[in-house]
């Protein structure tokens, strides 16, 4: 029996990983409705979305590569290409900063 308990043990830090790497890819896709644009984190709710002014909703969320919720701030300081859905007031409620893979695939979501 101890043989056995030794070998689990061995394989759990690649199950660890596996599952944190599971954890990091999108649990679900960019809607089709959003539209592409580069966006840049100007200061507090401001941005520019491919150099236009724009404003980020009360209650935004950004999700960055790895589908974690970041602040503004946390956008690249270059920028990014990113994913994004406009509320009933015209300014940005959700983003997705975008993988190559995922900027590869034309146009908006998917």
């Amino acid at each position: 029996m101890a043989p056995r308990c030794a070998a689990c043990l061995a394989l759990l830090p690649a199950l660890l990983w596996t599952a944190a790497a599971v954890a990091q890819t999108r649990s679900a896709p960019i809607p089709e409705g959003s539209t592409r644009g580069y966006i840049r984190h100007v200061m507090q709710t401001a941005v520019t979305v491919d150099g236009k002014p724009m404003q980020l909703a009360a209650g935004a969320t950004i999700r960055d590569q790895r589908n974690l919720i970041i602040v503004p701030v946390s956008i690249p300081r270059e920028g990014a290409w990113a994913n994004y859905i406009l509320d009933r007031s015209g300014q940005i409620f959700r983003v997705w900063l975008l993988t190559p893979e995922e900027l590869a695939r034309p146009g908006g979501g998917g």
